[in-house]
């Protein structure tokens, strides 16, 4: 059989394709179909170079010392609490709180503006709605120091904010898929407080990290290399343990190290925010968001796991799903592991963290949360989030946590 290479047409490189599956699939499937399986299963696995700009922005007024903005309303700005939005092709970045008043008849949203960190504001048109709040930890008053950590092709920044003293046990944060260590700073505090150094990454493929050769997301199946690494910096630093947090994809990757690193005996704990627990759930879930045929996106999972389907999608090794289908193996989970996550998550959909919990209760704890969507569990009631982690860590991590201290950036929430 010819292997699809660079000077292949794409015709020939699906017609190759068509056999991935197996003859009973390929012989329901058309040209057509192939493309499209072949595009659903790339856009999974590739960085998107840029944000799609979809919050459209009305209006900004002045109100008293302070700024509003009238937003369209939508199913995420409709929604009380505090949010970040970015402007601009993300220069700009304003910190938006409550909600002041709704017109759902106009179709619009008054929200309080809480900070404006960079960009102008009012000549904004348009932007993105995100869960990251905060630009950096000095907004919110935490020092820190930029470090970088060793990995594959070179060095990954990162954010490492120090507890007091000599503390033994220290936080991993990895943010998803598409986000950045921005996502991260709203477990800071919470961390601070119960004397966790906290380690914020990056990862390869994320815009700050080194790029894979493949330029490819792995789903997690890669990426925890990167977050062995980190736990390899922690370790020569002076931390003897090591708790991970991850959102949405970094829950996955947070799995894939306390299953494959050589270090996951020093992982006391992991604390997953809308995690990804399995991913042939998760894209057949895109799939019929995105109106794909069942079939079309099964057969671009196919796509990403097989050896041939590689060539087509441009990955340097298939992705195993079937390995990180934690619904499946739930029993060999052993890792300590306590799940947020929005039983109306749009992008992640909680069953399989809820499933996941059921089959081994000795180790996970699922915290449910309404209205919060995608990893923005925190943004709707930090108050509870914090809560909860906070109390779950302490049974989990004492007595190894020192005593913990307050964070300047509490009083913003």
């Amino acid at each position: 059989m010819p292997q699809p290479g660079p000077g292949m047409s794409l015709r020939a490189k699906w017609a190759i394709g068509s056999v991935i599956g197996g003859g009973a699939l390929a012989g329901l499937l058309a040209t057509g179909s192939s493309a499209l399986a072949l595009y659903f299963a790339r856009r999974v696995i590739t960085p998107a170079r840029q944000r799609v700009a979809n919050q459209e922005v009305l209006a900004v007024i002045r109100e008293g010392q302070g700024q509003q903005v009238i937003l369209a309303a939508n199913e995420d700005t409709t929604v009380d609490g505090v949010y970040g939005l970015f402007f601009d092709g993300g220069k700009g970045h304003a910190r938006i709180g409550r909600i002041v008043s709704y017109a759902p008849a106009e179709r619009t949203v008054l929200r309080e503006v809480e900070a404006v960190y960079s960009g102008d504001l009012n000549t904004a048109r348009r932007g993105w709605w995100s869960g990251a709040v905060y630009p950096d930890p000095a907004a919110v008053g935490l020092p820190a120091e930029d470090v970088l950590i060793g990995v594959d092709g070179g060095q990954a920044p990162a954010w490492l904010v120090r507890a007091g003293g000599q503390p033994r046990t220290w936080a991993v944060m990895v943010h998803g898929r598409g986000a950045t260590r921005l996502e991260a700073l709203r477990a800071v505090g919470p961390a601070l407080e119960l004397g966790l150094t906290s380690l914020l990454v990056s990862y390869r493929n994320d815009g700050l990290a080194p790029s894979a050769g493949d330029g490819r997301y792995g789903l997690g199946s890669t990426e925890w290399r990167d977050v062995e690494a980190a736990i390899e910096y922690a370790l020569a630093n002076g931390a003897e343990e090591v708790v991970l947090f991850g959102w949405s994809m970094g829950g996955a990757i947070c799995l894939q190290t306390a299953d494959l690193s050589r270090y996951r005996h020093v992982i006391r704990a992991m604390v997953l925010d809308a995690p990804v627990i399995n991913w042939v759930n998760v894209l057949a879930h895109h799939a019929e968001v995105n109106r794909i045929p069942s079939l079309v996106g099964r057969y671009g999972q196919l796509m990403l796991g097989h050896p041939l389907g590689r060539r087509l999608t441009g990955l340097a090794a298939p992705v195993d799903l079937k390995a990180m289908d934690w619904v499946s193996r739930a029993v060999e989970l052993r890792t300590p592991t306590l799940i947020l996550h929005s039983v109306d998550d749009e992008y992640v959909p909680y069953g399989p963290s809820a499933t996941l919990a059921e089959r081994n209760p000795e180790m996970v704890t699922f915290e449910t949360f309404n209205h919060a969507r995608h990893t923005k569990e925190w943004n709707v009631d930090p108050e509870r989030w914090e809560r909860l982690v906070k109390a779950w860590l302490r049974q989990h991590l004492v007595p190894r946590i020192n005593p913990g201290q307050s964070y300047p950036g509490k009083a913003a929430t």
